[in-house]
């Protein structure tokens, strides 16, 4: 084992801190990077928070992680050191069941998030990306394209895959029509990604304000779902509709917007249960749906593919020591689109 420079949350809604934790040695089929960039997810901070219960403690966050591999075991045959890498939400699965064996370790019973999953090898829990280096078993590891902006990089190995997979499993492309609902860290990538998997692409958002910035980014038009009338002239004529948002609103009217046999498919998460009606549904033989991140194949390929579109986040970069700050301004909705923490000056505190 070695002690690595962390920052970590002592207890729910505590700010995070300087602290020490400990890494697992690299054994011979680990590779161990030092982080570079990591992204903040909403769901980082909702884990900070605790919203959904069951959170342990002192935790260090982060999943979106960006790296440079210092060291590979005698049995590592994907990476060398000096590569350019990257760490997910998964750190391991089981590798057995037949969600593994699928390719969809995301759904193995047994997975191991990269924090806050029991860590069966050194004991109490795992810790994320908020720290200077991390040991990981190249199975779990990804190649970052060349091409790619490491900082814009990172929010894809977690939002950028929430959104991807979906658009993939529901084989959107040219012909069909996308509705992007809510324009933030997940919405706006939605874009990015639709668009270049040639769909026209609609952004639903709340503000008026976004549509200059909904059409750069990819989008063919802006309906504000606050204008009763637009939303009428927009009943049953979507193919897809993603839904990005994580505060209360109502998915009913998303249904309406649906085409006979259409989908509504939900990637934010919401903190309270959502009220579904069934006249909604059952008017078009509609399909109301979940989709949570995506396997590591599949992962792998999202990050290929945005390498061949030019496809990365749009980011605000803050060196770690403000990770407080930019907790804030995210529960405020104050960032355009997603932080990402260099995490490269914790080598030097």
């Amino acid at each position: 084992m070695y002690d690595a420079k962390a920052y970590s949350a002592s207890a729910a809604k505590a700010p995070l801190a300087p602290t020490t934790i400990q890494r697992r040695d690299v054994g011979e089929r680990d590779v161990r990077l030092d982080v570079l960039y990591c992204g903040i997810c909403h769901s980082d901070l909702h884990q900070v928070k605790d919203d959904f219960g069951g959170a342990g403690f002192p935790m260090v966050p982060g999943h979106e992680i960006v790296g440079k591999v210092t060291r590979v075991g005698a049995k590592v045959t994907k990476f060398k050191e000096g590569d350019i890498a990257a760490v997910g939400c998964l750190v391991d699965s089981d590798r057995t069941c037949s969600e593994c064996k699928s390719g969809f370790e995301q759904f193995c019973a047994n997975r191991v998030l990269v924090f806050n999953s029991p860590d069966e090898l050194l004991g109490g829990q795992t810790y994320g990306g908020f720290s200077e280096s991390m040991v990981v078993d190249e199975d779990f590891v990804l190649r970052v394209p060349s091409k790619l902006d490491l900082a814009a990089a990172a929010p894809l190995l977690c939002a950028g895959v929430t959104v991807y997979s979906p658009l993939r499993y529901w084989k959107i492309g040219k012909g069909s029509k996308v509705g992007v609902v809510g324009l933030g860290g997940l919405g706006h990538l939605a874009v990015k990604f639709a668009h270049a998997l040639g769909a026209h692409v609609a952004v639903l958002t709340t503000s008026a304000r976004k549509k200059d910035d909904a059409l750069r980014l990819g989008a063919e038009e802006v309906i504000v779902s606050t204008d009763t009338e637009a939303m009428k002239k927009q009943a049953g004529s979507f193919d897809f509709i993603l839904d990005t948002v994580s505060g209360e609103h109502d998915v009913n009217a998303l249904l309406q917007l649906a085409r006979r046999d259409g989908s509504v498919v939900v990637v934010g998460l919401p903190p309270k249960p959502m009220p579904i009606g069934a006249f909604p549904l059952v008017a078009g033989r509609k399909h109301l749906s979940g989709s949570n991140i995506g396997g590591i194949a599949e992962t792998q390929e999202m990050l290929d593919f945005a390498a061949e579109h030019g496809i990365t986040a749009d980011v605000e970069v803050l060196p770690i020591q403000k990770v407080n700050e930019a907790f804030d301004r995210l529960e405020r909705g104050d960032v355009k689109y997603r932080f990402v923490l260099d995490m490269r000056p914790l080598k030097s505190t």
